[in-house]
């Protein structure tokens, strides 16, 4: 268990995350998310996934099992910029962001299709 807390506090930090911030994210009480940092219980498999895919990893990089890629690929250098500082943005803001993205990826995609 002490392993899964020091990846879990290691993971968190790295994506500049306050225990509070990262427990608002995946729903659950900032006391709960503590005891897991500590070492004192471990989260059952639903809220491991709501973990991972708050903290950008697999279940694997999770566990400690796989090495963490330290940053997401993207290849345009202002859009990078940019991804780094969308974290700091309100939720509500975060949502909107995440709506617009998926909207312009699924017009490319129709675009391809249309195109062949």
């Amino acid at each position: 268990m002490a392993a899964f807390a020091e990846q879990l506090k290691t993971l968190r930090e790295a994506r500049k995350l306050t225990q509070t911030r990262l427990s608002e994210l995946i729903g659950v009480n900032s006391r709960a998310y503590n005891r897991w940092e500590r070492g004192g219980i471990v989260p059952q498999l639903d809220t491991l996934i709501k973990l991972a895919d708050a903290l950008n990893v697999t279940l694997d990089e999770l566990s400690g099992r796989a090495v963490t890629a330290s940053e997401p690929t993207v290849h345009n250098p202002k859009l990078h910029a940019l991804l780094k500082e969308v974290d700091a943005l309100p939720d509500e803001d975060q949502q909107a962001l995440v709506i617009l993205m998926d909207s312009l990826v699924k017009r490319a995609k129709v675009n391809r299709v249309m195109s062949n």
